[in-house]
């Protein structure tokens, strides 16, 4: 058993948010004596009961290109076990965040060979006998947060024993060193808060969308 303080992080791997938050916390990783623990979440799931309420092209991305990764992640994890989820998930946002190639089929398949996983696992891309267990993952999760927030979620070990819980940080670039450290150490601090709701600034700058 490990005696770091775990900390489970649930992505989409669409969302670029989630994507500059999770190598933040790979980066707090060095630094502080946490060990990340990886699940997915769906901004599908999360919207499919208000998609007529957003934007058409927001639908159109959920509609259109938010299953079939979440999928392909979910049977990952049921067929080779939770610990795939860090290196495949890095290989997915890099070629879909970093590199601009978006998250369609050859991207997916190519990040499956990146993270030495089985092409076999883009028959699920269509469709999945493990969609029960994305959502209650993604349940897991977003019941941790309330239904207002999306990905992605973070929670630590509370001080009553239970767990902590929060959406975000939302930052870009992704804090290094000891950069990341002190941000860990204020958003535990101020999420630790009873009571504490939220802390906002109007964004200057921001990861580019156009990919998706």
């Amino acid at each position: 058993m490990s005696d770091k303080t775990p900390v489970d992080f649930w992505f989409d791997p669409l969302c670029p948010w989630a994507w500059m938050t999770s190598r933040w916390v790979l980066e707090v990783e060095k630094v502080r004596d946490i060990e990340v623990r990886w699940h997915v979440m769906s901004l599908a799931v999360l919207n499919e009961d208000k998609l007529d309420e957003l934007p058409a092209e927001y639908r159109e991305m959920l509609e259109i290109k938010a299953w079939g990764p979440v999928r392909v992640v979910i049977a990952a994890q049921e067929e080779h076990g939770s610990e795939v989820l860090g290196d495949f998930y890095t290989a997915l946002g890099t070629r879909i965040h970093n590199q601009g190639e978006g998250p369609g089929r050859e991207t997916v398949a190519a990040a499956l060979k990146d993270a030495g996983l089985p092409d076999s696992l883009m028959e699920h891309w269509d469709g999945t006998p493990y969609e029960p267990q994305l959502r209650a993952s993604h349940k897991e999760g977003i019941d941790k947060v309330g239904q207002e927030v999306g990905t992605p979620v973070i929670a630590v070990p509370g001080a009553d024993g239970g767990q902590l819980a929060f959406f975000g940080p939302v930052v870009t670039p992704a804090p290094q060193g000891e950069e990341a450290a002190r941000l860990w150490d204020g958003t535990l601090a101020v999420a630790s808060v009873p009571g504490f709701y939220e802390i906002k600034r109007t964004r200057t700058k921001g990861p580019d969308f156009s990919n998706l």
